[in-house]
């Protein structure tokens, strides 16, 4: 059968295919100890599935509006304006089937054929093929190691040319574990206003930051681009619902009607009883979020201490997400290996420890290694580490 030329030059995602040999080999009885997982590893609270459950019971089983339930919509609209300091009226807001189609909504809403897309390394693996299939350029915008890996406005202004419409923005990173502070932010404002780009900023790990870091919404911190702004969101990550699909994204209320529109034609809304208890998490979650976040902080920083104890790995401390982003490619020579693919496998295959090669994110030089696991598993992954590097 034919194959679209759009489709054919989108790649597969380098993740999954690190998950799927994970996988296979522990299906074979081999003890993997896995740092691939891009979801929490806590159990959606009962007080959300009972919320879905009741929703059932009492018929939430049919469509709901292509752009969300209007109880939900509001409660979003809510959470905006009392904990981002952004006001969206519920007609600038669309629910959508998970954060990762609210992103792709939002760059197919704002480009055309041939408009660049500029994207920071080091990037989450899904932007770029978003783009290439609205038919859209990515054009990646390499950062270095002594900004933390963050794009500054000196780096957007050399990239920017005539054809780039959009900057996509994440924050707190998948996979750099940091988060931009307010600072950051500001800085990038500023060069983003002289010129004439869209910012999708995807914050869909805002309430898991750590340390001494703030979080701050790109569109607060920079109101004078609040009209060229899209902000993205969702309930998987922070209420651990990360396989009942509910995102959302904010923008201009022209922007949310053309998404809207798009969206009445690919999903319509998403499952209604998933809308309800998504209301439901909004309203009575925070303890389960502080609970989580409680861990996780805990986590990062026992990561980090253990991956910078490890010889030929260097690792900043993770300040966002539940991700670490080791440069391990000081161990390459030894390994005979040439790049963070060859790393991956090699370590998989010999030690038994499953890590998702930086390439997929724009970073050859690194690995992400998930701690959305426990601090046990942590240990016993990076011994094994140690170990595979020792024998070398």
């Amino acid at each position: 059968m034919k194959i679209s030329k759009t489709v054919q030059s989108v790649s597969a995602s380098v993740t999954m295919a690190v998950t799927a040999r994970a996988k296979q080999l522990k299906a074979q009885g081999v003890d993997i100890v896995s740092f691939g997982a891009g979801e929490p590893d806590f159990d959606t609270p009962d007080f959300i599935k009972t919320a879905a459950k009741t929703a059932l019971d009492k018929g939430f089983t049919k469509y709901s509006p292509a752009a969300g339930m209007l109880e939900l919509r509001e409660e979003i609209a809510k959470k905006l304006k009392k904990e981002n300091n952004l006001d969206y009226k519920p007609n600038q807001i669309v629910v959508t089937c998970g954060a990762k189609h609210a992103c792709y909504e939002a760059i197919h809403a704002v480009v055309d054929p041939g408009d660049e897309v500029l994207i920071p390394t080091p990037y989450w693996v899904s932007y770029p093929e978003m783009v290439k299939l609205v038919g859209g350029v990515p054009k990646i915008v390499e950062t270095r190691e002594e900004d933390g890996y963050k794009l500054t406005g000196e780096l957007l202004k050399k990239a920017v040319t005539d054809k780039s419409c959009l900057l996509v923005l994440n924050s707190p990173s998948n996979p750099g574990g940091f988060c931009y502070t307010p600072a950051e932010l500001a800085d990038l404002g500023k060069a983003i206003a002289q010129t004439n780009l869209a910012v999708m900023s995807d914050e869909i790990y805002e309430y898991l930051i750590y340390g001494s870091a703030e979080f701050k919404s790109f569109a607060a911190v920079c109101p004078d681009l609040y009209d060229r702004t899209i902000t993205i969101n969702g309930q998987s990550k922070a209420y651990s619902m990360t396989g009942w699909r509910m995102g959302y994204l904010a923008g201009p209320e022209d922007l949310a009607g053309a998404v809207g529109r798009m969206q009445s034609h690919m999903t319509s809304g998403p499952a209604t009883f998933c809308q309800i208890a998504s209301v439901e998490a909004m309203q009575k979650g925070q303890e389960d979020i502080k609970r989580m976040h409680a861990e996780f902080a805990k986590r990062a920083k026992h990561i980090y201490e253990r991956l910078n104890a490890v010889e030929g790995f260097t690792c900043a401390e993770p300040t966002g997400a539940f991700y670490a982003f080791p440069k391990v490619s000081a161990t390459y020579a030894k390994l005979g290996v040439n790049g963070s693919v060859e790393f991956c496998q090699k370590l998989l295959e010999e030690a038994n420890v499953a890590c998702v090669p930086g390439i997929g994110f724009g970073c050859d030089e690194n690995i992400r290694m998930s701690f959305a696991t426990s601090m046990e598993q942590i240990d016993k992954g990076i011994d094994r580490i140690e170990a595979f590097l020792k024998q070398a």
